[in-house]
C-alpha cells in the first residue's frame, strides 16, 4: 500500500459474518476480493459483486487490507501463515485484520511475525453477532497499532456503528474474550431464572417483558438469544478459562458458566462446530 487510502479490501471466510460484510464494504464503495474454502460461498460472494480468489496469497497480492473472519485459531493461523496464507503474497504495507475470534496468545503471535513492520496486524473482533452484520451495526473490538487500525476505520465503518482501539496487540481479542463470558453468564442466568418462574406458574414471556424494565434486563434477555444457534459458546469458555489458568487467576463462576451453557446446548439441541483436525 503506497499511501493511507485503502481501496481493495479481501476478506477471508464467506459465511454468517463474512458475506454481509462484503455486501456492506461494497455497498461503501470498495472493491472487496473474496475467499471461502466451500464453493457456494464464494458463488454467494460473487453474487453480490465481489471477484473472488483461488488461495488466500492470491487475495494479499491484490489487496491494501484483507479482513480474516474464519472459526478457529487454527483455521486463522493456516489463513495466514500457511503455504498459500496471506503472508505469502503480501505486499509491503498490506493490514491484516483478524476479526475472527482468538485467543490473545494467537494475536500477539501473529503480530510478531509481521515482517519487520513490513505487514501490519490489527485485531478487530467483532460483537452483537449474525443479524447485526446483516444490518451492518457490529461492534468492533480493535487492538494492535493505533495508526494502521485508524486507516482501517472506514472500511470497519460500513458493517460496524462502533468502533473501539483498546490498546496494543492481542487487546481487542481480550475485549471480545470478556464480552464472550459476561454474554454467556447472563444467557445461563436469564435460561435459569425464567425456568424458576415458569415452575412456580408464571408465563414466561410476560416474566421477561417485566424483567425487560427490570435492574435484570441484560442485551442476552432482550434478544432471547438462548433461541438462536450458539455453536461458539464452549470455544469462548475456553478461551477465558485457558488465560485465567496462564495467569494463575481464579475465574471459579467463569467454570461454572462453562458446564452451565453446555448443558443448556445439550438441553436446546444447538449445535457445535466440529474443531478442524489441521
Amino acid at each position: 500500500m503506497t499511501d493511507n487510502t485503502i481501496k481493495t479490501i479481501g476478506v477471508i471466510g464467506l459465511g454468517a459474518m463474512g458475506l454481509p460484510m462484503t455486501r456492506h464494504l461494497l455497498s461503501g464503495g470498495f472493491s472487496v476480493v473474496a475467499y471461502d474454502v466451500n464453493e457456494k460461498a464464494m458463488a454467494a460472494a460473487t453474487a453480490e459483486g465481489a471477484s473472488t480468489a483461488a488461495s488466500p496469497a492470491d487475495v494479499a497480492k491484490q489487496c491494501d487490507l484483507v479482513i480474516v473472519v474464519v472459526g478457529f485459531d487454527s483455521q486463522v493461523l493456516k489463513a495466514v501463515t500457511g503455504e498459500d496464507g496471506l503472508l505469502a503474497g503480501a505486499r509491503p504495507g498490506m493490514i491484516i485484520a483478524v476479526a475472527s475470534t482468538v485467543s490473545p496468545a494467537t494475536m500477539k503471535g501473529l503480530a510478531a511475525a509481521d515482517g519487520d513492520g513490513a505487514i501490519h496486524f490489527v485485531d478487530a473482533p467483532l460483537c452483537r453477532g449474525a443479524k447485526a452484520a446483516q444490518d451492518g451495526t457490529l461492534l468492533v473490538m480493535g487492538g494492535g497499532d493505533q495508526a494502521a487500525f485508524e486507516i482501517c476505520r472506514p472500511a470497519f465503518s460500513t458493517f460496524a456503528d462502533a468502533i473501539f482501539h483498546l490498546g496494543g496487540a492481542g487487546a481487542g481479542q481480550v475485549g471480545k474474550m470478556v464480552n464472550n463470558l459476561l454474554l454467556w453468564a447472563s444467557i445461563s442466568i436469564d435460561i435459569e431464572g425464567l425456568k424458576l418462574g415458569r415452575a412456580l406458574g408464571v408465563d414466561e414471556e410476560i416474566l421477561r417483558q417485566a424483567l425487560l424494565q427490570s435492574s435484570g434486563n441484560n442485551w442476552a434477555l432482550q434478544n432471547k438469544i438462548w433461541e438462536q444457534p450458539m455453536p461458539w459458546a464452549e470455544k469462548d469458555m475456553t478461551i477465558v478459562l485457558k488465560e485465567a489458568d496462564d495467569l494463575r487467576i481464579a475465574l471459579p463462576l467463569s467454570g461454572t458458566v462453562r458446564e452451565v451453557i453446555k448443558g443448556i446446548k445439550i438441553e436446546l439441541g444447538s449445535p457445535t462446530p466440529a474443531i478442524p483436525k489441521d
